[in-house]
């Protein structure tokens, strides 16, 4: 695991009108603040990536459908230096990720439906806060496609 990163598995609550599931609350122990909520939808066999946050931590979590959530940990000073995390998020595989500042991330539709992913993040987004790089970069060895 990256350093820095925390992986919570979640509660989800289930009777035949439905479910509820759980994401974060002040109480959570990887909250350090709210900034805006927003929801990214991907498309079976799509890329989103590769994108850094300079402030901005990230608290992702999949509801619907399933993606990889690729981490790239690119911090000089990191006992996880230059190491790629794999995880599997999604509705069967329900778990808030939460990414620290200066860690590439990007994910990945996985299976036939498109994906919500869920991010409560840390501040309010701000374009001069990221930096994003192609999906096929040369600084990031991964590939999405193998």
């Amino acid at each position: 695991m990256l350093d820095g990163v925390l992986i919570t598995e979640l509660k989800k609550f289930s009777d035949s009108r439905g479910k509820v599931m759980r994401m974060i609350d002040v109480n959570s122990s990887s909250f350090c603040g709210f900034g805006e909520m927003y929801f990214s939808c991907v498309y079976p066999k799509k890329v989103k990536a590769w994108h850094l946050h300079k402030v901005m931590t990230l608290n992702y979590a999949v509801p619907v459908g399933r993606i990889r959530l690729v981490l790239y940990d690119p911090r000089l000073d990191s006992p996880t230096y230059g190491e790629i995390q794999e995880i599997a998020l999604g509705e069967e595989n329900y778990f808030l990720v939460t990414v620290p500042p200066y860690i590439w991330n990007g994910f990945r539709g996985e299976g036939d439906q498109t994906s919500l992913v869920a991010n409560c993040a840390s501040i309010v987004h701000e374009d001069d806060e990221i930096l994003r790089i192609t999906s096929d970069h040369p600084s990031i060895p991964f590939n999405w496609f193998s």
